[in-house]
């Protein structure tokens, strides 16, 4: 039989089709040229555009940008005011780390070692849950919680600890006549947001701690302490650094949980919400936000000697 003709448009689909899989390096720059073209222009360029506003400064007398290349916004951010506000977010963004490392490692390593089937199917419904939830709906319940009138103010006057919660608050380490406006409140909150991404990377991690090593250590005679220190935790510790990637960046970078429930102080988020809206003071704003930016360089490059993107 003779061969059907092939309609122009058809044929032409056709031929480019034969092209690109005969090419299959063009084929692939075809595919990634739309998400590279909008992560250069959109994400990298806003990066290029906030650097460069942080080489401006402000005219103290007009308030106006002086679009001169100055370093002089920069020398700004070692203000005694400035340094508390980055010291402060940076030393939350630690203990929500820390804390969340030592909270995370045994519900990780219980759902890596054992839980099975339904268990483990009810564990990552239970980790994934909050984050269905939206972001904002989880603060504002925690501030109830946390108020004067909540549910934790109920059980410490029901069980009589209530002299011991205001003795708490009286610390200047609290910062605020209640949790719900406090820095052990923030920390709080911050903790339970980020927790489940520390979970889910120190849980992978363990899932692929082979148990054979476990039972060799066993038969070596290693106590079950010796085991979780000289076997079990270097192997996860790629999982755990991957973890703080997240519960680090995100409590560096937020500045809407610190507004909520946070006290009067300022996180480095609020320093640069208020600059750039209130202050209209954009430069100094920039150099603000350029400060987490290179502290999460800095980090992320620790963290891949360490191997810690093996176990995302």
């Amino acid at each position: 039989m003779a061969a059907l003709p092939i309609d122009g448009r058809d044929g032409a689909l056709r031929r480019l089709s034969d092209r690109l899989v005969a090419r299959p390096r063009l084929l692939v720059a075809l595919f990634l040229a739309p998400p590279l073209l909008w992560l250069g222009v959109v994400y990298l360029g806003s990066l290029v555009a906030l650097l460069a506003q942080s080489f401006f400064s402000i005219d103290e007398f007009s308030g106006l940008i002086v679009r001169e290349w100055t370093l002089k916004t920069y020398g700004e951010l070692f203000r005694p005011a400035n340094l508390d506000i980055i010291g402060r977010t940076v030393t939350m963004a630690a203990l929500v780390t820390l804390v969340g490392a030592v909270i995370a490692f045994p519900i990780a390593y219980y759902a890596a070692r054992y839980a099975r089937g339904r268990t483990k199917a009810l564990f990552y419904l239970a980790v994934m849950l909050p984050l269905w939830s939206s972001y904002l709906v989880r603060v504002y319940a925690w501030k109830l919680i946390l108020a004067r009138e909540g549910i934790l103010a109920w059980a410490t006057e029901r069980t009589g600890t209530t002299p011991l919660l205001d003795a708490w608050l009286a610390l200047p380490v609290v910062g605020g006549p209640s949790l719900s406006i406090s820095y052990t409140g923030t920390f709080l909150v911050f903790l339970y947001l980020w927790l489940p991404f520390m979970i889910l990377p120190i849980q992978a991690a363990l899932e692929r701690v082979p148990g054979s090593l476990l039972e060799a250590s066993a038969d070596l005679g290693a106590r079950p302490g010796q085991t979780l220190r000289k076997v079990i935790l270097p192997l996860a510790l790629p999982g755990v650094v991957a973890g703080s990637i997240f519960t680090f960046a995100l409590t560096l970078g937020d500045y809407i949980t610190p507004q909520i429930v946070g006290s009067s102080t300022l996180y480095i988020g609020q320093a640069v919400y208020t600059l750039q809206g209130t202050a209209g003071n954009i430069p100094l704003a920039a150099a603000f936000s350029v400060v987490p930016i290179a502290i999460m360089v800095g980090y992320l490059a620790v963290a891949k000697r360490m191997g810690a993107f093996d176990a995302l």
